[in-house]
């Protein structure tokens, strides 16, 4: 079985220095050429485009990814035209199998994405400041040592706002993770208790079927109501003490 999408997003956004926050955003390729540049070290990143928000524009990036699998014999179908729809579970699978083709060929050392990106017009995750002047000729004859102490507070000020807004981001992206994993949860407690109200009007309607033993309901109620150990069901009517109810 392939990685979660928390996983999966944890391990494209430190391997890339991005903030995507959902699987479907690979659909624009972008960030898929740039895992295989971590490999082969050529793809052509000033083709690849970050901020594009069009399929046309998602479709000159998947063209770039096709380039480069036929250079390098990566025998792989790419479902262009599924992964541009930007659905997520097409593209969560091709996102596993990308995941699993890293594992085996990346060859290690560190990756400078953001410098590699630097040509396509994609936003680096941390701003630069203005950059440093050097010395005048003037002073540097007159041996005048350059003054720094006045810039000090401003560089701390910005690292501290940079490390703000990291965490603002991650913050984001955890609320938006854990949205995600509340959605699913209803979803399915949806079609449980669904199961419960179709078996309930079966067993109104014919009551004999709740009293033999080996029956596919008395099996499926075996399941509903089945519980981990140590967990009991409260009984009808009553109440959980208050400092016995979990708090986050």
């Amino acid at each position: 079985m392939g990685e979660s999408r928390q996983e999966l997003l944890a391990w494209l956004n430190n391997l890339l220095q991005l903030n995507l926050t959902k699987i479907e955003q690979c659909g624009t390729g972008a960030a898929l050429c740039q895992v295989f540049d971590s490999i082969f070290m050529d793809v052509p990143m000033s083709r690849v485009k970050f901020n594009v928000n069009t399929e046309y524009a998602y479709l000159q990036n998947f063209k770039v990814l096709q380039n480069v699998f036929a250079r390098h014999s990566v025998n792989k179908p790419i479902p262009v035209q599924s992964l541009t729809k930007c659905r997520m579970q097409d593209n969560l699978e091709f996102l596993q199998w990308v995941k699993k083709y890293w594992d085996q060929h990346y060859p290690g050392g560190e990756y400078d994405s953001v410098g590699r990106r630097k040509a396509s017009g994609a936003p680096a995750s941390v701003g630069g400041g203005p950059a440093s002047r050097a010395p005048s000729a003037g002073s540097a004859r007159r041996g005048v040592t350059p003054t720094t102490g006045a810039v000090r507070p401003r560089v701390a000020t910005a690292a501290s706002g940079a490390a703000t807004a990291a965490l603002q981001q991650e913050i984001s992206t955890q609320k938006e993770a854990i949205a995600g994993l509340e959605k699913e949860r209803d979803f399915y407690f949806a079609k449980l208790r669904d199961i419960e109200l179709l078996l309930q009007s079966a067993i109104e309607a014919d009551p004999e079927l709740e009293k033999e033993e080996d029956t596919l309901v008395k099996h499926i109620q075996g399941i509903l109501y089945s519980t981990e150990d140590g967990f009991e069901i409260p009984a009808e009517g009553e109440e959980v003490p208050a400092d016995e109810l979990e708090t986050f």
